[in-house]
């Protein structure tokens, strides 16, 4: 009887101490986890100059670059980020030289303006992470002209029957807009970088596919403007 009672004392021990044990609970991690979407802020400076110019520092004209943008997650490793910018372009060192002889009389005028071009932009950039806060990001970017303007000095040289003046002064016009293409397409590419959730750089090149000059009126090909943009950008994000 002894040895029953102690078998069952055995047994209900077992079953209590069993009951009081209990699994740790694993929470599986989720696979593929996207960042939910974000607004941001932007800003930054421009560095800006013509294609047919040489590239040198001489032929850059600094503006700057401010605007908003939404970055949408599409996995892990891929984002899309539209943006709209007010976007300043132009160049510096933007020379003409034009002679014009009327009877014995030769009119020559040499210009060098900077010239001032502000558009308002929208960027689309497709973003790919290979690492944690560092992405890449390339794609397509179309811009509306608002205004412009030419600003620099002016040389007249006037000669008449072998004898020469000359006049310098400065001048400062405001761009026809009927001059200027409506729309601007363009290339971007460029990377970044964020310190914290929030606060980010970024880098990014545009370059302009299409004329800045509005060549509808030119009949010889050889008299076409075919000047484009080309844009360096460096400034910050905000994600809210």
């Amino acid at each position: 009887m002894n040895k029953l009672f102690l078998g069952l004392a055995l047994v209900a021990g077992t079953f209590t101490f069993a009951q009081e044990i209990k699994p740790t609970e694993v929470v599986p991690v989720p696979l593929n986890k996207k960042e939910p979407v974000r607004f941001g802020i932007k800003g930054g400076g421009n560095a800006s100059q013509f294609s047919e110019q040489q590239l040198n520092a001489k032929n850059q004209k600094i503006g700057f670059n401010a605007g908003v943008f939404v970055n949408i997650p599409l996995s892990q490793k891929f984002a899309l980020q539209p943006e709209v910018l007010y976007n300043q372009m132009g160049a510096k060192s933007v020379l003409s030289d034009t002679e014009i002889t009327t009877g014995t009389t030769t009119v020559r005028t040499k210009q060098d303006f900077t010239t001032s071009l502000n558009y308002i932009s929208v960027p689309v950039m497709l973003e790919m992470k290979p690492a944690d806060n560092f992405y890449i990001e390339a794609g397509p970017e179309v811009s509306y002209f608002l205004d412009g303007k030419n600003k620099g000095e002016q040389t007249i040289s006037t000669t008449t029957a072998g004898t020469t003046t000359t006049q310098t002064q400065s001048a400062s016009e405001t761009i026809d807009k009927d001059n200027i293409k409506k729309f601007n397409f363009g290339l971007g590419l460029g990377l970044g970088y964020y310190f914290t959730p929030h606060l980010g750089i970024n880098a990014r090149y545009v370059s302009s596919l299409t004329h800045i000059a509005n060549n509808s009126d030119v009949v010889n090909d050889s008299q076409k403007n075919i000047n484009t943009n080309r844009v360096f950008q460096l400034g910050l994000n905000y994600k809210f």
